[in-house]
């Protein structure tokens, strides 16, 4: 059995988003629910990677927006149901930063050395952020930073290059105080630009420069080590920056990664629908994975 591919009227629309560089736009469903429509570019496999990075994210108790595959006239995205309650704001990463660092570059998404794990990590540390919303936490973590360890996890496992200052953050409510937002926009993962014949041949090549384990040790993260460094950090280079500052979660994580199986891996990408992606595609996502996995845990 597949995803659904959600159909959307001709007039859905009611709002355009202006945040970020891909067509969206908001509407309501069905239920007066406000849902997010985002197209994924095509000959790219965004849509099918940002399905399957939300699947990872229900195995793994990652706090995530949900995504369903879905179609508008005849333009193939996502939606997302607004994390956001009604009254109130998510502010991202950059606006955040900006206020803490003199100077920080806020209109830039890469590139931005002063964007480092350590500072973001310190972001989450205060003790004025919150769990993320109708998330139940477990009792092994301790507050939104060991969670947000988890978002460097998951950059790792699905080779997620796009996690720049815009692509996390807080929910503020006037009420409520501040909390973490839920990890959002992973379209940017598990080689879906690749085209079949590079994925195939990575996949039964010999050369150990053309492998998958090649391929995904060169997956970049948007974050740097310091704001010195000259350049950004690998995703698991990420990630086990930000275990130094929360091992105890990281360790959580980890843990809960690997009662994950390769079998799991296969079962959310199956129920990716054939119009969505290619049977090779599926096979080099799943490698992808595996090695990934096997990477973190021998981090």
């Amino acid at each position: 059995m597949s995803y659904p591919i959600i159909q959307l009227a001709k007039d859905a629309p009611t709002q355009l988003e202006q945040l970020g560089t891909k067509n969206k736009f908001w509407y309501r469903n069905q239920n007066e629910q406000s849902m997010l429509f985002k197209e994924g570019r095509p000959g790219t496999g965004e849509n099918w990677a940002e399905k399957v990075g939300c699947e990872l994210c229900r195995l793994l108790d990652i706090p995530h927006a949900h995504y369903d595959l879905a179609v508008w006239e005849d333009r193939k995205g996502v939606v997302s149901p607004s994390f956001v309650p009604e009254g109130g704001r998510l502010v991202l990463g950059n606006e955040l930063l900006a206020k803490i660092i003199d100077d920080y570059e806020e209109e830039g998404r890469y590139q931005v050395r002063q964007h480092t794990v350590r500072t973001a990590m310190a972001v989450m540390s205060s003790r004025n952020v919150g769990m993320p919303l109708a998330w139940a936490a477990p009792a092994e973590l301790k507050d939104a930073a060991s969670v947000f360890v988890a978002y460097f996890l998951l950059d790792a496992l699905v080779s997620n290059q796009d996690r720049h200052h815009e692509n996390w953050g807080l929910i503020m409510l006037p009420e409520q105080g501040v909390s973490l937002a839920p990890t959002f926009d992973h379209a940017s993962s598990l080689g879906r630009n690749e085209t079949d014949k590079n994925r195939r041949e990575r996949l039964i090549s010999n050369d150990k420069g053309r492998k998958v384990e090649a391929y995904v040790a060169r997956a970049i993260s948007p974050f740097f080590a310091t704001p010195s460094s000259l350049i950004p950090l690998r995703t698991i280079e990420a990630f086990r920056e930000a275990a130094k500052i929360r091992p105890d979660a990281a360790d959580y994580w980890v843990r809960k990664l690997a009662k994950v199986n390769l079998g799991d891996y296969k079962s959310i990408l199956a129920e990716i629908p054939d119009s969505a992606i290619s049977g090779v595609a599926r096979e080099f996502a799943c490698e992808m994975l595996k090695v990934n996995s096997a990477r973190i845990q021998n981090s």
